[in-house]
């Protein structure tokens, strides 16, 4: 049985809080240190966020088999929340590709940290350190950008449908009266 369009606006509205929660999981700049609680984050949200992609690639070709074998069942709704996860995709993508590098970034700061001190390690270190804050700030702005366009899809309402009025007769089709 198809989703109600409010349960089509739900589902959209609780992918984009799931994204959001992943997100919000991530350490700002300032809270960022080379320790095993930050590999543990790490873990957790590449966990996490590819089970997501998992949903949303699994969700849209679930969808997509549904709108061919069902075309009479496919309406305004379906099609753009269909759209809106396959879209989410993308960005959701970058954010899992973006913690990648992120664990290789810390993998090398800790690595770093472990040299013996000198101006080449610091530069390293400092290298390493940037290089993770950047991947997730992008991993951050990336799955803002997802539950963004997911939230805007959820909140686009579909105007109903037309009804047809019956048009007023032509002067063409008038009859005229005869004097």
């Amino acid at each position: 049985m198809p989703l109600s369009d409010p349960d089509q606006r739900m589902l959209l509205h609780d992918v984009a809080d799931r994204l959001n929660t992943v997100a919000d999981q991530l350490p700002l700049p300032d809270q960022i240190r080379p320790n095993p609680a930050l590999s543990e984050i790490l873990d957790d949200e590449v966990r996490h966020l590819a089970r997501l992609l998992g949903f949303l690639a699994g969700e849209s070709a679930f969808r997509h088999r549904a709108a061919a074998r069902y075309p009479a069942r496919t309406t305004a709704t379906v099609r753009r929340t269909t759209l809106a996860l396959a879209s989410a995709a993308e960005p959701t993508g970058l954010a899992l590709a973006a913690l990648g590098a992120a664990v290789h970034h810390l993998g090398q700061l800790a690595d770093h940290t472990r040299q013996a001190p000198g101006p080449a390690r610091d530069r390293a270190v400092t290298a390493a350190h940037q290089g993770l804050v950047d991947r997730l700030g992008d991993s951050r702005i990336h799955l803002a950008r997802a539950a963004k366009h997911l939230r805007a899809a959820a909140d686009t309402r579909t105007a109903p449908a037309a009804t047809t009025v019956p048009s007023a007769p032509s002067a063409t089709t008038t009859p005229s009266r005869s004097r």
